[in-house]
């Protein structure tokens, strides 16, 4: 029995000092009190430019992303899941043409919809992912579906579709998925620099980590090529000892380079904070490597964190404390 308490004084420990350091966030320096819940969002990164979008586009990915945010705030705010909050949000910003995800995914060079998710509970890192679905209105929700309701954590293709069939999870004809834009940019073949992943990442007033990402890919895609967004550890990751990383780019190289572990990693056994262990792997390893993309994450204090290395990012936060803001191109400040 000693030594069982020993142990559990020393986890213990562990986890206070990964998680007891004031670090720089979005909206602030270093905080006194922790908030009692947080989150950040994205909505992919890439070349996203003033000269590139115009006024009447800015506002509508500005309003689709507040409403993501709005509704990501008011579950945790009257005491929700983190779990229940990255699904909700996903869920928006999947039901938006806008966005590279769901009803506004991209086109394979074949002409139709590849759809990847992947969700992740930072409590008992349980995780759940669908590849390659063609047919499941909303693949986050199905990810969920496999991480709860199955012993396994991923599926694929076909079968993803059977299991959330089954589940009650639902089924559309693939022609729902069909947008004219992104049609258009398959016959282009223009959109490969651009990374239109969704994602979502919370802490919630239990002190629960959960992230969440959804893709419909890369345009133009060939031979069922599935991303980093439902691979644990690449595009998804959470872990209430460090963090919760969703990540957006290009997405074998958050394969080879782990890149969304890499962060909890660095603040769970380098005890980096969590900016600079973003801003290290982002800004660093991964641009040295040639990858381009970024990543929205929040550790166990409420601190957010959303680093990128290219042109823009669509992207947002909120926390308790009443810190808010969305933000699209590089040189808008969220007070790193």
């Amino acid at each position: 029995m000693t030594g069982k308490i020993y142990i559990s004084a020393v986890l213990f420990l562990l986890l206070f000092i990964s998680c007891g350091r004031g670090v720089k966030q979005a909206g602030g320096d270093e905080q006194a009190a922790v908030p009692s819940w947080a989150i950040a969002i994205h909505g992919g990164a890439g070349v996203i430019t003033r000269e590139r979008l115009s006024a009447e586009a800015e506002a509508e990915y500005r309003g689709v992303l507040g409403q993501a945010l709005d509704t990501g705030c008011a579950i945790l705010g009257r005491g929700g899941s983190s779990l229940d909050a990255v699904e909700g949000v996903i869920r928006i910003m999947e039901d938006s043409p806008l966005f590279n995800a769901g009803k506004g995914a991209v086109f394979t060079h074949e002409g139709r919809n590849e759809m990847d998710a992947a969700i992740m509970d930072g409590s008992n890192l349980a995780a759940g992912a669908v590849a390659g679905v063609t047919d499941i209105k909303n693949p986050i929700t199905a990810a969920r579906m496999v991480m709860t309701s199955s012993p396994h954590v991923m599926m694929a293709g076909k079968g993803a579709s059977l299991f959330a069939a089954e589940k009650g999870v639902e089924i559309v004809d693939p022609s729902y998925f069909y947008t004219e834009e992104r049609y258009q940019q398959l016959r282009k073949t223009i959109d490969n620099v651009k990374h239109g992943t969704v994602g979502c990442v919370a802490l919630d007033r239990a002190g629960n980590l959960a992230a969440g990402t959804s893709t419909g890919g890369m345009t133009n895609k060939q031979y069922n090529r599935i991303g980093d967004s439902p691979i644990i550890g690449a595009g998804t990751y959470a872990n209430n000892n460090s963090c919760a990383v969703s990540a957006t780019g290009h997405g074998e190289y958050f394969i080879r380079y782990t890149v969304a572990h890499d962060i909890s990693s660095l603040i769970q056994y380098k005890e980096l904070s969590l900016d600079s262990a973003a801003s290290l792997v982002v800004n660093y390893k991964l641009r040295e490597a040639g990858g381009t993309g970024g990543v929205i994450a929040v550790d166990c204090r409420g601190n957010v964190s959303m680093p990128f290395n290219c042109e823009g990012m669509y992207r947002g936060y909120a926390r308790s404390d009443g810190q808010r803001g969305i933000y699209i191109f590089a040189d808008e400040r969220e007070g790193l």
